[in-house]
């Protein structure tokens, strides 16, 4: 008989993705970042981006990818938000960060990078953490500032041409490279 205490309701769980999680996982990015639905929330790209964010090839190949994990943020058993972590040397790259747009602002999302940041320190010993984000993005720039990372500065260009990363809607998109430090 199981005599551990039940877990509080509520109560976030974190755990990798497997690919039966996939047809759950790639609405939840959707929703985050595309379409009317992603308006809820703050992390909207729907102004900039136009068509899909990803699809159900693109989230198992982060799944089953060597040195990649998408970990998954459940509550009460339900996925509410997941972040792809990959690893690259003395660095994790952090990517495909979605929080259900319903929960964003309260909270949610500081817990799930600050989990990602210890987990890769943990696991792979990373020394630093590198993300991507579009340049325009100023406000998730800021909110990713205040955790802790910087601007290098470094550009990288948008694939355009290629739709299984959106519909450009302006011809100014770029992607500057954010890094903290995870030693400190």
């Amino acid at each position: 008989m199981d005599t551990a205490p039940p877990r509080a309701s509520g109560e976030l769980t974190y755990r990798d993705a497997v690919a039966v999680d996939v047809p759950v996982l790639v609405p939840l990015i959707e929703s985050a970042y595309r379409g009317d639905s992603s308006r809820a929330g703050w992390t909207t790209e729907a102004d900039l981006l136009h068509g899909r964010r990803t699809d159900p090839e693109g989230v198992l190949a982060v799944i089953t990818a060597p040195g990649s994990r998408l970990m998954v943020v459940e509550r009460d058993g339900e996925p509410i938000a997941c972040c792809q972590l990959e690893h690259r040397g003395d660095a994790a790259y952090f990517g495909m960060f979605a929080v259900r747009p319903a929960l964003q602002g309260g909270g949610l999302g500081r817990r799930v990078i600050a989990e990602a940041e210890r987990s890769v320190r943990e696991t792979w010993g990373v020394r630093e953490m590198h993300m991507t984000v579009i340049s325009l993005r100023e406000e998730l720039i800021a909110w990713y500032e205040r955790r802790g990372y910087r601007r290098t500065g470094q550009l990288s260009p948008f694939p355009y041409g290629d739709e299984r990363f959106g519909i450009p809607q302006r011809d100014d998109l770029v992607f500057e490279l954010l890094v903290k430090d995870l030693t400190g």
